[in-house]
Protein backbone atom coordinates (compact mmCIF):
# COMPACT_ATOMS: atom_id res chain seq x y z
CA UNK A 1 0.00 0.00 0.00
CA UNK A 2 1.48 3.38 -1.01
CA UNK A 3 1.41 6.55 1.11
CA UNK A 4 -1.54 8.15 -0.65
CA UNK A 5 -3.68 5.02 -0.30
CA UNK A 6 -2.76 4.69 3.36
CA UNK A 7 -3.71 8.30 4.11
CA UNK A 8 -6.96 7.88 2.20
CA UNK A 9 -8.08 4.94 4.33
CA UNK A 10 -7.03 6.57 7.56
CA UNK A 11 -9.01 9.67 6.62
CA UNK A 12 -12.15 7.54 6.17
CA UNK A 13 -12.21 6.23 9.75
CA UNK A 14 -15.21 7.31 11.79
CA UNK A 15 -14.95 6.76 15.49
CA UNK A 16 -17.84 5.29 17.38
CA UNK A 17 -18.59 5.58 21.13
CA UNK A 18 -20.74 3.43 23.42
CA UNK A 19 -23.94 5.04 22.14
CA UNK A 20 -25.17 5.96 18.69
CA UNK A 21 -24.41 9.44 17.44
CA UNK A 22 -21.06 9.64 19.28
CA UNK A 23 -17.87 10.17 17.33
CA UNK A 24 -14.23 10.84 18.01
CA UNK A 25 -11.49 12.35 15.89
CA UNK A 26 -7.97 10.98 15.72
CA UNK A 27 -4.92 13.23 15.92
CA UNK A 28 -3.50 14.30 12.57
CA UNK A 29 -1.73 11.48 10.78
CA UNK A 30 1.93 11.87 9.84
CA UNK A 31 3.92 9.81 7.37
CA UNK A 32 7.36 8.44 8.07
CA UNK A 33 9.08 9.63 4.90
CA UNK A 34 12.40 7.95 5.73
CA UNK A 35 11.15 4.38 5.31
CA UNK A 36 7.95 5.11 3.37
CA UNK A 37 5.91 3.10 5.89
CA UNK A 38 3.46 3.67 8.71
CA UNK A 39 5.21 5.23 11.69
CA UNK A 40 4.29 4.24 15.24
CA UNK A 41 2.08 7.35 15.44
CA UNK A 42 0.17 6.21 12.37
CA UNK A 43 -0.17 2.73 13.85
CA UNK A 44 -1.48 4.25 17.09
CA UNK A 45 -4.16 6.21 15.23
CA UNK A 46 -5.20 3.26 13.09
CA UNK A 47 -5.42 0.92 16.09
CA UNK A 48 -7.03 3.18 18.67
CA UNK A 49 -9.39 5.16 16.41
CA UNK A 50 -10.84 2.22 14.49
CA UNK A 51 -14.26 2.26 16.18
CA UNK A 52 -13.35 -0.74 18.34
CA UNK A 53 -12.19 -1.35 21.90
CA UNK A 54 -9.40 -3.68 22.96
CA UNK A 55 -10.83 -6.37 25.26
CA UNK A 56 -8.42 -8.55 27.24
CA UNK A 57 -9.21 -11.25 29.80
CA UNK A 58 -6.89 -12.37 32.61
CA UNK A 59 -6.76 -15.26 35.04
CA UNK A 60 -6.80 -13.69 38.50
CA UNK A 61 -5.26 -15.04 41.69
CA UNK A 62 -6.45 -12.53 44.29
CA UNK A 63 -4.99 -12.28 47.79
CA UNK A 64 -7.82 -11.57 50.25
CA UNK A 65 -8.36 -12.43 53.92
CA UNK A 66 -5.10 -14.35 54.15
CA UNK A 67 -5.78 -16.69 51.21
CA UNK A 68 -5.48 -16.72 47.42
CA UNK A 69 -8.84 -16.59 45.61
CA UNK A 70 -9.59 -17.59 42.01
CA UNK A 71 -11.08 -14.89 39.84
CA UNK A 72 -10.97 -13.02 36.57
CA UNK A 73 -10.09 -9.57 35.25
CA UNK A 74 -11.20 -7.87 32.05
CA UNK A 75 -9.37 -4.77 30.81
CA UNK A 76 -11.30 -2.63 28.33
CA UNK A 77 -9.14 -0.02 26.58
CA UNK A 78 -10.85 2.42 24.21
CA UNK A 79 -10.49 6.03 23.09
CA UNK A 80 -13.41 8.39 23.65
CA UNK A 81 -14.29 12.09 23.31
CA UNK A 82 -14.39 13.57 26.80
CA UNK A 83 -15.57 16.85 28.30
CA UNK A 84 -12.83 18.69 30.21
CA UNK A 85 -15.34 20.81 32.14
CA UNK A 86 -18.00 18.18 32.90
CA UNK A 87 -15.56 15.23 32.96
CA UNK A 88 -18.01 12.90 31.26
CA UNK A 89 -18.12 11.24 27.86
CA UNK A 90 -19.41 13.63 25.21
CA UNK A 91 -22.58 12.75 23.32
CA UNK A 92 -21.97 15.46 20.70
CA UNK A 93 -18.19 16.03 20.57
CA UNK A 94 -18.31 18.20 17.42
CA UNK A 95 -20.43 20.75 19.30
CA UNK A 96 -18.10 20.81 22.31
CA UNK A 97 -15.31 22.81 20.67
CA UNK A 98 -12.29 23.24 22.93
CA UNK A 99 -14.06 21.35 25.72
CA UNK A 100 -13.55 18.12 23.77
CA UNK A 101 -10.41 16.11 24.52
CA UNK A 102 -9.59 12.62 23.32
CA UNK A 103 -8.96 10.24 26.23
CA UNK A 104 -7.76 6.70 26.63
CA UNK A 105 -10.37 5.05 28.85
CA UNK A 106 -9.55 1.95 30.85
CA UNK A 107 -12.32 -0.03 32.48
CA UNK A 108 -10.66 -2.49 34.86
CA UNK A 109 -13.26 -5.12 35.86
CA UNK A 110 -12.23 -7.55 38.63
CA UNK A 111 -14.34 -10.41 40.01
CA UNK A 112 -13.55 -13.12 42.58
CA UNK A 113 -15.15 -15.15 45.35
CA UNK A 114 -14.33 -15.27 49.06
CA UNK A 115 -15.97 -18.32 50.59
CA UNK A 116 -19.73 -18.01 50.13
CA UNK A 117 -19.79 -14.47 48.75
CA UNK A 118 -18.31 -12.62 45.83
CA UNK A 119 -16.56 -9.34 45.03
CA UNK A 120 -17.23 -7.23 41.94
CA UNK A 121 -14.97 -4.26 41.29
CA UNK A 122 -14.70 -1.78 38.45
CA UNK A 123 -12.28 1.11 38.05
CA UNK A 124 -12.72 3.60 35.20
CA UNK A 125 -9.77 5.85 34.33
CA UNK A 126 -9.73 8.64 31.73
CA UNK A 127 -6.28 9.83 30.59
CA UNK A 128 -5.88 12.40 27.77
CA UNK A 129 -4.08 11.02 24.72
CA UNK A 130 -2.21 14.31 24.36
CA UNK A 131 -0.21 14.07 27.59
CA UNK A 132 1.92 17.06 26.59
CA UNK A 133 -1.06 19.41 26.63
CA UNK A 134 -2.92 17.52 29.37
CA UNK A 135 -0.32 15.78 31.58
CA UNK A 136 -2.71 14.53 34.28
CA UNK A 137 -5.56 12.04 34.19
CA UNK A 138 -8.89 13.87 34.24
CA UNK A 139 -10.93 11.38 36.21
CA UNK A 140 -10.77 8.00 37.94
CA UNK A 141 -13.53 6.24 39.84
CA UNK A 142 -13.81 2.89 41.60
CA UNK A 143 -16.84 1.00 42.86
CA UNK A 144 -16.54 -2.13 45.00
CA UNK A 145 -19.54 -4.36 45.68
CA UNK A 146 -19.57 -7.31 48.06
CA UNK A 147 -22.10 -8.85 50.42
CA UNK A 148 -21.07 -6.73 53.42
CA UNK A 149 -21.68 -3.47 51.55
CA UNK A 150 -20.26 -1.26 48.84
CA UNK A 151 -18.00 1.76 48.35
CA UNK A 152 -17.57 4.38 45.65
CA UNK A 153 -14.46 6.53 45.23
CA UNK A 154 -13.82 9.25 42.65
CA UNK A 155 -10.98 11.60 41.76
CA UNK A 156 -11.72 14.58 39.48
CA UNK A 157 -8.94 16.85 38.26
CA UNK A 158 -9.35 20.46 39.37
CA UNK A 159 -7.21 23.50 38.62
CA UNK A 160 -4.61 22.81 41.30
CA UNK A 161 -5.51 19.44 42.85
CA UNK A 162 -7.69 16.37 42.57
CA UNK A 163 -11.14 16.67 44.10
CA UNK A 164 -11.62 13.45 46.05
CA UNK A 165 -14.99 12.00 47.08
CA UNK A 166 -15.67 8.73 48.83
CA UNK A 167 -18.90 7.08 49.90
CA UNK A 168 -18.66 3.96 52.02
CA UNK A 169 -20.87 1.57 53.96
CA UNK A 170 -18.13 1.15 56.59
CA UNK A 171 -18.15 3.41 59.68
CA UNK A 172 -14.40 4.22 59.82
CA UNK A 173 -14.60 5.57 56.26
CA UNK A 174 -18.13 6.90 55.85
CA UNK A 175 -18.55 9.80 53.43
CA UNK A 176 -15.47 11.93 52.80
CA UNK A 177 -14.56 14.86 50.57
CA UNK A 178 -11.15 16.55 50.28
CA UNK A 179 -8.45 17.63 47.83
CA UNK A 180 -5.32 15.65 47.02
CA UNK A 181 -2.16 16.97 45.37
CA UNK A 182 -2.17 16.75 41.57
CA UNK A 183 0.20 13.86 40.70
CA UNK A 184 0.12 10.66 38.65
CA UNK A 185 -2.25 7.87 39.74
CA UNK A 186 -1.35 4.22 40.09
CA UNK A 187 -4.62 3.64 38.21
CA UNK A 188 -3.37 5.57 35.16
CA UNK A 189 -0.04 3.75 34.76
CA UNK A 190 -1.56 1.27 32.30
CA UNK A 191 -3.19 4.01 30.19
CA UNK A 192 0.12 5.88 30.15
CA UNK A 193 1.91 2.74 28.98
CA UNK A 194 -0.52 2.38 26.08
CA UNK A 195 -0.33 6.08 25.14
CA UNK A 196 3.42 6.59 25.60
CA UNK A 197 4.76 3.76 23.42
CA UNK A 198 5.18 1.36 26.31
CA UNK A 199 7.11 3.81 28.46
CA UNK A 200 6.70 5.04 32.04
CA UNK A 201 8.82 7.61 33.88
CA UNK A 202 11.58 5.91 35.85
CA UNK A 203 12.99 6.83 39.22
CA UNK A 204 11.39 8.39 42.28
CA UNK A 205 7.86 9.67 41.75
CA UNK A 206 4.86 10.99 43.67
CA UNK A 207 1.95 8.62 43.14
CA UNK A 208 -1.59 8.18 44.45
CA UNK A 209 -1.95 4.43 45.20
CA UNK A 210 -4.63 2.20 43.77
CA UNK A 211 -8.10 2.85 45.16
CA UNK A 212 -8.66 -0.92 45.33
CA UNK A 213 -5.61 -1.24 47.59
CA UNK A 214 -6.69 1.74 49.71
CA UNK A 215 -10.19 0.35 50.23
CA UNK A 216 -9.03 -3.20 50.92
CA UNK A 217 -6.59 -1.89 53.53
CA UNK A 218 -8.95 0.85 54.76
CA UNK A 219 -6.21 3.43 54.25
CA UNK A 220 -6.72 7.15 53.68
CA UNK A 221 -6.13 8.17 50.06
CA UNK A 222 -3.10 10.43 49.75
CA UNK A 223 0.12 10.93 47.81
CA UNK A 224 2.90 8.41 48.41
CA UNK A 225 6.53 8.23 47.32
CA UNK A 226 7.40 5.40 44.94
CA UNK A 227 10.24 4.26 42.73
CA UNK A 228 9.57 3.00 39.19
CA UNK A 229 12.19 0.74 37.59
CA UNK A 230 12.25 -1.06 34.25
CA UNK A 231 13.80 -4.29 33.00
CA UNK A 232 13.58 -5.66 29.45
CA UNK A 233 13.75 -8.98 27.66
CA UNK A 234 13.60 -9.75 23.95
CA UNK A 235 9.78 -9.55 23.96
CA UNK A 236 8.65 -7.77 27.11
CA UNK A 237 9.04 -4.72 29.28
CA UNK A 238 8.62 -5.10 33.03
CA UNK A 239 7.89 -2.17 35.32
CA UNK A 240 8.19 -2.44 39.08
CA UNK A 241 6.50 0.19 41.23
CA UNK A 242 7.81 0.02 44.79
CA UNK A 243 6.28 2.32 47.40
CA UNK A 244 8.70 3.65 49.98
CA UNK A 245 6.41 4.18 52.97
CA UNK A 246 3.70 1.56 52.49
CA UNK A 247 4.08 -2.19 51.96
CA UNK A 248 3.08 -2.39 48.31
CA UNK A 249 4.95 -3.48 45.20
CA UNK A 250 3.30 -3.63 41.77
CA UNK A 251 4.88 -5.30 38.74
CA UNK A 252 3.49 -4.85 35.20
CA UNK A 253 4.51 -6.93 32.16
CA UNK A 254 4.07 -5.23 28.78
CA UNK A 255 4.56 -6.24 25.16
CA UNK A 256 7.77 -4.69 23.88
CA UNK A 257 6.25 -3.87 20.49
CA UNK A 258 3.14 -1.95 19.47
CA UNK A 259 0.35 -2.01 20.62
CA UNK A 260 2.14 -2.63 23.96
CA UNK A 261 -0.53 -4.90 25.40
CA UNK A 262 -0.62 -5.56 29.13
CA UNK A 263 0.51 -9.19 29.47
CA UNK A 264 -0.09 -9.40 33.21
CA UNK A 265 0.75 -7.88 36.57
CA UNK A 266 1.28 -8.69 40.23
CA UNK A 267 0.63 -6.92 43.54
CA UNK A 268 2.31 -7.78 46.84
CA UNK A 269 2.08 -6.40 50.37
CA UNK A 270 3.06 -7.15 53.97
CA UNK A 271 1.09 -10.43 53.98
CA UNK A 272 3.61 -12.05 51.60
CA UNK A 273 0.64 -13.18 49.49
CA UNK A 274 0.88 -12.12 45.86
CA UNK A 275 -2.06 -11.17 43.66
CA UNK A 276 -1.42 -12.04 40.00
CA UNK A 277 -3.24 -11.50 36.71
CA UNK A 278 -2.16 -13.41 33.59
CA UNK A 279 -3.41 -12.72 30.06
CA UNK A 280 -5.78 -15.34 28.64
CA UNK A 281 -7.19 -13.81 25.46
CA UNK A 282 -7.55 -10.50 23.66
CA UNK A 283 -9.84 -9.20 20.92
CA UNK A 284 -10.75 -5.86 19.37
CA UNK A 285 -14.52 -5.45 19.22
CA UNK A 286 -17.24 -2.74 19.20
CA UNK A 287 -18.63 -4.42 22.31
CA UNK A 288 -21.29 -1.75 22.92
CA UNK A 289 -23.08 -3.04 19.82
CA UNK A 290 -22.77 -6.71 20.82
CA UNK A 291 -25.49 -7.07 23.43
CA UNK A 292 -27.71 -9.67 21.74
CA UNK A 293 -27.93 -13.38 22.55
CA UNK A 294 -26.27 -14.03 19.19
CA UNK A 295 -23.13 -12.24 20.49
CA UNK A 296 -22.73 -14.52 23.52
CA UNK A 297 -20.19 -16.86 21.79
CA UNK A 298 -17.70 -14.00 21.85
CA UNK A 299 -17.43 -14.57 25.61
CA UNK A 300 -16.02 -18.01 24.85
CA UNK A 301 -13.53 -16.45 22.46
CA UNK A 302 -12.37 -14.24 25.34
CA UNK A 303 -12.28 -17.31 27.65
CA UNK A 304 -14.54 -15.60 30.16
CA UNK A 305 -15.77 -17.61 33.15
CA UNK A 306 -17.47 -14.97 35.31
Amino acid sequence: MNIKTTLFYLFLFSFIGCQSGQTNTAPQVTVNKENNALSINDAFNKYWYSGKAELSSYTLKQARYGEIRDGEVVLVFVTEPFSISKQVKLDYPKKAGNDNVSVMKLNHVRKFYTGIYDYSIITSTFTPVNTTKHPFTLKSSTSIQEWCGHTFTQLNLGDNAYNFKQFSYFEPEGDEEKTIKKVFLEEDLMTRIRINKGQLPEGKIDLIPSTIYSRFKHKKMDVEKAIISKTTTDNTLNYQIKYLNIDRIVSIDVEKQFPFKILGWSESDETNLITTATLKASRNEPYWEQHKLANKPKRKELKLNY
